[in-house]
């Protein structure tokens, strides 16, 4: 049965398992897709637009450590948004990522469909159906259960990103890796701005600070890990498949990794890689779904989502309606098919979030500079974060970078948001 607040979270994660769920979410939602791409506007240089991307990727992840060691808890940037500014804002930012975590978890899931309709000749949607429900019992389960099937899964993603690393090594020295065709600096840039998706889910670790060991120190050091140890693969990989096919073949592949793994291991290359596809997009919409539902756990835990969302299975120690209600979410946007351009939304969503928490750590460096700190962002002016102002300014930049349309629905979406705020949460 289920309680409210009665049980707590279990504290069961560490270091090493808290790392690698960062590093499952942001390798599985990459890598896999992006690197032809950005190898059409970079050349051979596209490992130095993965730098870039990672730097840029650092200014609000390091933001994210700063305040998740100041408050470790469930609800991250609702808790951030509330302690900066208030319960308005907050709630906008959480109606964003719950939304917002629900498509994207809806939208991976047909992507593993996807591969496993290529496999096996299974449709697409009840196979993305069965997939949420069985990952949302995972979820139910306990996180220690999740955290074992997002290691087990991590490995194999990672392991087949090493595999081509390794082949690659006797391939190394064959092509320019500062020529920076086809466009030059500008493609490099470019390529960087396109790069900085594949990092994202690094933010999605916050939201375990309840179910960690620690977190003040843990959370911190995982998050930056996990950002450190992405950028190295990403690197790696990029250096490894120009110097086996070359970035005219990586940029004209619909499947650049696929690719790559064909020239390196043979016609077997694709069934492979498609397993392993499917354990990269099973683990992060695992991770999707854990954060999503932490975050409403942690709304309800601040007064801004009805309080049943704070209930605690007394046997598993997991927000069970959390849980429930995330699954239905994502399960009813699975039943649309196609939603390439409602998935869009789930970018808009993350860099709103990722310029209001850079500005909360602003703000609190002036109004709380007593409060303790676990982790504290470098590069400071006196009291003025140099690295949030920049992570802040990135993000308003990439909004923009949107269709029309898209900002449009981003915008609508707010609205409605603050409706709903306003109708059922603001006297609560």
């Amino acid at each position: 049965m289920a309680t409210l607040k009665k049980v707590s979270l279990r504290r069961e994660l560490g270091l090493f398992e808290t790392t690698l769920y960062g590093v499952g979410v942001i390798v599985g939602a990459g890598v896999y897709a992006l690197i032809g791409k950005a190898a059409g506007l970079a050349g051979n240089a596209v490992w130095l637009a993965f730098a870039i991307g990672a730097v840029i990727a650092a200014f609000t992840g390091l933001s994210y450590a700063e305040l998740a060691s100041m408050f470790p808890k469930a609800g991250g940037e609702y808790t951030y948004a509330e302690k900066a500014f208030n319960r308005r804002v907050a709630f906008l930012i959480g109606w964003l990522i719950v939304i917002g975590g629900a498509i994207a978890a809806a939208t991976i899931a047909l992507g593993f469909a996807g591969y496993f309709s290529v496999l096996l000749k299974t449709p697409i949607i009840p196979v993305a159906a069965a997939a949420i429900i069985v990952l949302s019992l995972i979820n139910l389960w306990g996180i220690k259960e999740s955290a074992i099937a997002n290691i087990i899964a991590t490995f194999v993603e990672v392991g087949g990103l090493l595999a081509i690393i390794i082949f690659g090594m006797k391939y190394i020295g064959t092509v320019n890796y500062l020529e920076l065709a086809p466009i030059g600096l500008p493609g490099v840039l470019s390529g960087a701005a396109l790069i900085f998706f594949a990092f994202l889910g690094f933010e999605d670790i916050v939201r375990l600070s309840e179910e960690t060991k620690n977190p003040k120190k843990t959370i911190p050091k995982a998050l930056i890990l996990a950002v450190i140890i992405s950028t190295v693969l990403y690197i790696l990989v990029s250096i490894a498949a120009v110097s086996i096919v070359g970035w005219e073949k990586l940029a004209a592949s619909d499947a650049p990794l696929a690719l790559v793994a064909q020239v390196a291991f043979g016609q077997k290359a694709f069934f492979v890689l498609s397993v392993i596809a499917l354990f990269a997009t099973f683990n992060t919409v695992l991770v999707t779904l854990i954060a999503t539902s932490r975050m409403m756990y942690g709304m309800a835990e601040n007064h801004g989502a009805p309080k049943i969302f704070y209930s605690i299975h007394r046997k598993f120690k997991t927000p069970w309606f959390a849980v429930l209600v995330t699954a239905v979410l994502s399960a009813a946007f699975v039943l649309i098919g196609k939603i390439e351009t409602v998935a869009s939304l789930t970018d808009f969503t993350l860099f709103s979030t990722f310029a209001i928490v850079n500005l909360a750590l602003i703000f609190l460096r002036y109004e709380a500079p007593h409060l303790r700190r676990g982790f504290t962002s470098p590069c400071n002016i006196g009291k003025f974060p140099v690295l949030a102002a920049l992570g802040a300014a990135s993000s308003v930049f990439m909004l923009f970078q949107f269709e029309t349309k898209l900002i449009l629905g981003g915008i609508g979406l707010v609205l409605l948001g603050f409706l709903v705020y306003e109708l059922f949460i603001k006297k609560m």
